[in-house]
């Protein structure tokens, strides 16, 4: 495993992050299993994986909870947790979003399930357009003050949001986001015409979420066939949307330079990822230890730069407002 700097931070981080969404019971497609899920996450960090990515609102907590027993025992300054805040977290009001209150409540919850005292990287999951982009920065600057995060970074809105909140954040004096967590694969490249221009010249870390696509790049579905039996495709919705008739071109392009390789085709979807230069470590999610596994071969693969045009031709970016959802 080798290891880069998040952005333009000190901060070293492994080439592939674990995302910890699938460990939990919040959702049909989830792994459902809580000895696996930290099992999962101990393989993970024994083959040298030392970023673990969850959220407050993933199981409603089950997710952090999982990652904090599976991290007793390991060294805590080799490893870096990030976490997110704004998701719903319960009924009623300030519950959800991104006020200095509830931002506040949830890094003290997310500190108390995750068993440590302090998030490496506290990430706001998404815009909140109901607070003012002052006031959250305001709360996530006294976090890192008390010293009980060292690190912030937001995930997926649109370029003037993010632009907007690094300019306050300089003109007021607050603690500056340092990376950017955009959904980004071979199939979903709108963001190359949104954020990571912006990440490119600012210097800002990119953790890509879903580099997979949920799964569709790993090549088991079928063009003419069915959604297999216990996968994301059979129970949601945003799979059988993401299989356009450019998604399946790009999946030929990816199957046929798998079989090239003696790969499969989510480690050539994962090394197209980590070719680009503005990506610091790609977001992948495993269900099975299988999965872990064979997406850590990505790492090994080089890609020449033909193989890179062809994966990237059959598709276009173009970046709408939705994207930003």
């Amino acid at each position: 495993m080798e290891y880069t700097q998040l952005g333009s931070t000190g901060l070293e981080v492994s080439q592939l992050c674990l995302g910890c969404m699938n460990f939990g019971t919040g959702e049909e497609w989830m792994l459902g299993d809580r000895d696996t899920g930290i099992d999962i996450i101990q393989q993970a960090l024994d083959m040298g994986i030392n970023t673990l990515d969850t959220a407050n609102v993933y199981s409603r907590g089950e997710s952090e909870s999982i990652v904090g027993e599976a991290i007793e025992g390991y060294d805590r300054e080799v490893l870096v947790l990030a976490t997110k805040v704004f998701g719903p977290m319960g009924d009623g009001p300030n519950k959800q979003g991104l006020s200095r209150k509830h931002i506040i409540a949830q890094a003290e919850a997310s500190l108390d399930r995750l068993g440590t005292d302090y998030i490496d990287l506290y990430q706001i999951h998404r815009w909140d357009e109901h607070t003012p982009i002052e006031e959250t920065l305001s709360a996530l600057d006294s976090l890192v003050t008390a010293g009980k995060v060292r690190y912030i970074g937001a995930s997926t809105m649109t370029g003037w949001q993010f632009s907007k909140a690094l300019h306050t954040a300089t003109v007021e004096g607050y603690e500056r986001f340092v990376s950017m967590q955009p959904e980004y694969s071979l199939i979903a490249r709108h963001e190359e015409e949104n954020l990571l221009p912006i990440c490119a010249d600012t210097g800002i870390g990119v953790l890509p979420w879903s580099p997979l696509a949920d799964g569709v790049l790993t090549g088991k579905y079928d063009r003419n066939g069915s959604m297999p039996a216990d996968t994301r495709g059979e129970t949601f919705e945003r799979v059988r949307e993401r299989l356009t008739e450019n998604a399946w071109q790009v999946l030929d392009v990816v199957n046929d330079i798998a079989r090239e390789h003696d790969a499969t085709p989510a480690q050539i979807s994962l090394a197209w990822l980590l070719h680009k230069p503005v990506v610091d470590a790609p977001i992948m999610g495993p269900r099975t230890m299988a999965h872990l596994e064979a997406n850590i071969g990505a790492l090994e693969l080089e890609l020449a730069d033909e193989e890179i045009e062809r994966l990237e031709a059959p598709l276009t970016p173009r970046w709408r407002a939705e994207d930003s959802q």
